[in-house]
């Protein structure tokens, strides 16, 4: 139950940073394969309560691409537990609104299928954050 172990943390970095590419690219393939494909799987966000991968890749199929809400990252944290648990969040500046968004991510490596998000959380607060 090692936290942070530095190639842990990494492998972790890229696969985040695969899956913010995919959003602005709307590569729906990457994004279902970022997420754990089960009833089990939630993704919260603004206005779209996915409760099951069948409910997440709904939204990903209705989503236009483009570069989305983020205009700039404020802070990213990657906390590792072991080598097989993971949380991501990121605190950033909302595309043309006075608002900061933040998005927290639950990363659990399974034997059989590898790094998959398990759990996802996006809001917006129209105040400053205090990091």
């Amino acid at each position: 139950m090692t936290p942070n172990i530095p190639e842990v943390v990494e492998e972790v970095r890229e696969l985040f940073e695969r899956y913010e590419q995919a959003l602005i690219d709307k590569n729906v393939d990457v994004l279902d394969a970022t997420f754990w494909n089960s009833p089990h799987a939630i993704r919260l966000a603004n206005y779209e309560h996915g409760y099951g991968f069948d409910r997440i890749h709904a939204h990903r199929v209705a989503r236009p691409p483009g570069p989305g809400t983020k205009e700039k990252r404020h802070r990213l944290d990657i906390v590792t537990v072991g080598r097989d648990v993971a949380t991501v969040t990121l605190v950033y500046k909302v595309r043309d609104r006075d608002m900061v968004g933040r998005q927290t991510q639950t990363w659990v490596r399974f034997p059989d299928i590898g790094w998959k998000v398990v759990m996802a959380h996006v809001s917006m607060i129209d105040k400053e954050p205090t990091l």
